[in-house]
């Protein structure tokens, strides 16, 4: 058997990520995709749209290959976390939808060039030229950081946990089993002796 090539795996632990964060979404209210549960806003429907349009910025900008259909321009200027919630105007569709148009110009981009090919980071400084196989494995590593917010703003909102299933890479205890591992947890985090 011949062992994939790196371009390959790296695409797929990329959408591995892309997948678990969009999975978070399943199920939920609007109301509970939108609301904020962290004191510094973390909601799931931001973090879909900021990783959109991440995608877009790093695949596009970066390697002089903007979109045929480019992502809504924001405000940064004066709105500064405008990529990280959903605006009233914004459905889930759109957002969804805008995550989906940047994978795809995101593996157009990866398809078509090399893992050497380079690009140039704006926003980097010093340093801010960059390969593919860098953005590559910067994104691979944005994607999962935010997939593991997603699980946690998921966990609050409803217990729900897992990466593409609930419970699929976690032990399968019943809620009371739950419940007691937490306070384990909890009086060890208690009775702690330096």
């Amino acid at each position: 058997m011949t062992p994939p090539d790196e371009k390959t795996t790296l695409k797929r632990y990329l959408q591995e990520g892309r997948d678990a964060v969009l999975f978070k979404l399943e199920g939920l209210s609007e109301y509970d995709v939108r609301r904020p549960l962290t004191p510094t806003g973390t909601n799931l429907l931001g973090l879909v749209k900021h990783l959109a349009l991440v995608e877009f910025g790093y695949f596009g900008a970066t390697f002089d290959r903007p979109p045929a259909d480019p992502p809504p321009s924001y405000d940064y200027e004066n709105e500064p976390n405008v990529d990280m919630w959903a605006q009233p105007d914004e459905s889930r569709e759109d957002i969804v939808g805008l995550y989906k148009r940047a994978w795809a110009h995101a593996d157009a981009t990866i398809d078509a060039l090399d893992l050497d090919a380079t690009g140039h980071v704006a926003w980097w400084t010093p340093g801010n030229t960059v390969t593919l196989h860098q953005i590559l494995v910067h994104e691979i590593a944005e994607t999962h950081r935010h997939a593991g917010h997603a699980d946690i703003v998921r966990e609050t909102i409803d217990g729900a946990a897992g990466a593409q299933s609930p419970g699929d890479d976690m032990p399968d205890l019943a809620p009371d089993q739950w419940s007691a591992y937490r306070e384990k947890v909890e009086q060890g985090a208690r009775t702690f002796k330096n």
